[in-house]
């Protein structure tokens, strides 16, 4: 069994660790990764998921022990490509808590619009990404968090930074959709054939 520790690396760092690693094993071989916080947890347990590998998590002490077994032959790993999937794949980036530049309050104004708006178009976004200040506007107290849960309901993937969420100290008021990393973000923007900046 392999272990790596993660405690104390900042987003996306953890996943970055762990994707080496898990590299180096053979199918049937355990990483254990040490990390020390929630959100780290999910996003490499999301990442090893999504790769095929299993997940077991457990607490000890002031950290959290991920053991991820990798999965066995004939079940090849799925690399992180950068290939644009067939069609068109829309992302809104949002990346402050206002449009454009000048009055503060009219900027304001007009992303809440553009947001309402944005679930009467079509054709819809594939995904929204939050992070900056843009994160404020997927936690409470959002004047447009019915919009986004709709969009959501609607298979519209929403993802909001996790370090943003941090720094601005809004880790527990996230209320649509989900927190996530970098490396996710930077491959979903890899992956776009059109991005939208408001």
């Amino acid at each position: 069994m392999r272990e790596i520790d993660c405690r104390g690396l900042a987003c996306p760092q953890p996943v970055l660790e762990t994707k080496e690693a898990l590299e180096k094993l053979r199918e049937g071989e355990v990483l254990r990764v040490l990390v020390d916080n929630e959100a780290a947890v999910k996003n490499v347990s999301r990442f090893a998921e999504a790769q095929g590998h299993t997940v077991r998590v457990s607490e000890a002490q002031d950290s959290y022990v991920l053991e991820i077994t990798k999965k066995r032959p004939g079940h090849p790993v799925e690399e992180v490509s950068c290939e644009r999937p067939e069609g068109v794949f829309r992302v809104v980036v949002v990346a402050s808590d206002r449009m454009g530049e000048g009055d503060e309050a009219l900027g304001r104004k007009l992303l809440v619009n553009f947001l309402k708006t944005l679930k009467e178009v079509s054709p819809r976004p594939q995904a929204l990404v939050f992070y900056n200040r843009g994160v404020f506007l997927s936690t409470e107290d959002s004047p447009v968090l019915e919009e986004l849960k709709e969009l959501e309901e609607r298979g519209v993937d929403i993802l909001s930074c996790w370090t943003c969420l941090s720094h601005y100290g809004l880790e527990d008021k996230l209320r649509v959709g989900r927190a996530s990393n970098m490396y996710e973000i930077l491959s979903i923007l890899m992956r776009a054939t059109l991005i939208i900046r408001p």
